[in-house]
C-alpha cells in the first residue's frame, strides 16, 4: 500500500488522580511566565485570559503539591511573577521525558510505516 509522507506526533500529559497536572501546554504557560515576568503578560502572549492562566497554575500547584510561581503585588515598582526552582526542575524533567517519548514514536513510525 502506498501512503503519503507521514509525520508522527505525540501529545503527552501527566495526571494526578485523573486530573491533568503537567502537559506541554501547561509547561509552555510556565515558560511564558518565566519569559515575560508576569502571569498577565504570559496570558496575553498565549492569547488566553488571565483568569485561565491563573487557574491552570493554581491547579498544577495543588495537584503537584508544590509552589511553582511566586508573585509580588503591583505598585510603584510594578508586580511580577517568577518561577520557583521546583517549577524549573519540573519543566526540565517534563521536556526530557517528552523528547524521549517523541524519539520512541519516531522510531516506531519508522519501523511500522517506513517513515
Amino acid at each position: 500500500m502506498s501512503l503519503p509522507a507521514l509525520s508522527p506526533h505525540v501529545n503527552v500529559w501527566l495526571e494526578v488522580g485523573g486530573e491533568v497536572a503537567l502537559s506541554g501546554w501547561r509547561v509552555a504557560l510556565l515558560e511564558a511566565v518565566d519569559r515575560y515576568g508576569s502571569i498577565s503578560a504570559a496570558a496575553a502572549a498565549m492569547g488566553i485570559q488571565y483568569r485561565l492562566a491563573w487557574q491552570r497554575i493554581h491547579e498544577m500547584e495543588e495537584r503537584l503539591g508544590v509552589v511553582l510561581v511566586q508573585t509580588s503585588a503591583g505598585g510603584a515598582g510594578g508586580g511580577g511573577s517568577v518561577l520557583t526552582p521546583a517549577a524549573r526542575d519540573l519543566i526540565a524533567r517534563f521536556q526530557a521525558m517528552n523528547a524521549a517519548v517523541e524519539q520512541f514514536v519516531r522510531e516506531q513510525a519508522g519501523l511500522h510505516f517506513g517513515v
